[in-house]
């Protein structure tokens, strides 16, 4: 597993426990000595991914292991029916859809989707969706309505692709139009950060009756990378800028941007996918019944307000 520099003394533990473990036999135990650097190495993850920066936070959400859209519909999922192309250009496999069954709850799953080697990310664009991404989105988020299915939405992107290619076929106008389609939409939606939240790639398939977000995702208006690049002329900077953002979620449940956080297992949702896949899980299908409960004018009026509420502020 890809480890992280401040997680390199855990990894020092772990070896020495297993090497323990291994030059142990019959004749000589060595459990109470194991038993010691167990209790210390829990207390070293405690103290360390406790207590973790904005920016080590945003090196977890960045994990290469960390599991992505597929992997959490492969997880929660009774059964996936994947739909493909935007029937205007082509299919976009940075943004991945189709009908999902979970726990025999019919939903319409639609995420960003990143790669695990060169290969597929070239494949994916590193979770970067071109404009047909989007259009194919809301092109399944309208068969969700028409049937009457509630909309999921796995966040979990860089930002849209800002290529020439992209901007030729109208990125910003696909995103536009998804952010107006979405806030009429006549079916529950449901968003959640999984891992990266960046700019308005993920807010185009971000305008939800709830967004949660995972533990140790990210969700900001740019990078922090980017903003470092602006503010300081140096990406250097990225971990001031990380602290400055806010862009984790206690920070934007106070600002009204998201509704909940959804706990990892300690150490970030890739030292155990199958737990973190559970709380995502537990928690979509009670914000789906939650949303499910009202009928459709009732949830336009709400998520009309929802978005009409974030940035008050009073005078005095």
């Amino acid at each position: 597993m890809a480890t992280l520099d401040f997680e390199k003394p855990i990894l020092e533990l772990e070896h020495k426990i297993d090497d323990l473990r291994q030059m142990g036999s019959k004749r000589v135990t060595l459990e109470p000595e194991i038993k010691r650097l167990e209790v210390k190495l829990e207390k070293l993850k405690n103290d360390i991914y406790k207590n973790m920066t904005p920016w080590q936070r945003i090196q977890i959400a960045r994990h290469p292991k960390r599991p992505y859209t597929l992997d959490y519909i492969r997880m929660m999922t009774d059964e996936f029916l994947e739909l493909h192309g935007d029937r205007l250009y082509a299919d976009d496999q940075a943004m991945i859809g189709g009908f999902a069954l979970i726990e025999g709850k019919k939903v319409m799953v639609i995420g960003h989707q990143k790669g695990r080697d060169v290969k597929e990310n070239v494949m994916r664009n590193f979770g970067c969706a071109h404009p047909e991404g989007y259009r194919k989105a809301i092109r399944l988020m309208r068969l969700a309505a028409k049937f009457e299915v509630p909309v999921v939405c796995l966040i979990d992107t860089p930002g849209a692709y800002p290529g020439i290619g992209a901007e030729e076929r109208g990125q910003a106008q696909a995103i536009a139009e998804n952010l107006r389609d979405m806030a009429g939409l006549k079916t529950p939606v449901i968003a959640v950060i999984i891992g990266e939240g960046g700019s308005g790639g993920a807010l185009g398939v971000g305008v939800a009756d709830y967004v949660l977000i995972m533990e140790h995702a990210y969700y900001s208006v740019i990078s922090p990378e980017g903003c470092a690049s602006i503010l300081w002329r140096s990406s250097l900077k990225a971990p001031q800028a990380a602290e400055a953002l806010k862009l984790h979620g206690e920070e934007l449940v106070k600002f009204n941007i998201v509704d909940e956080i959804i706990p990892e297992p300690l150490g970030g949702a890739h030292r155990d996918p199958q737990e973190a896949a559970a709380g995502l899980k537990q928690a979509l299908l009670k914000y789906i019944k939650k949303a499910s409960s009202v009928g459709p004018q009732e949830l336009l009026d709400v998520r009309y307000k929802k978005y009409r509420q974030i940035g008050e502020f009073v005078e005095k």
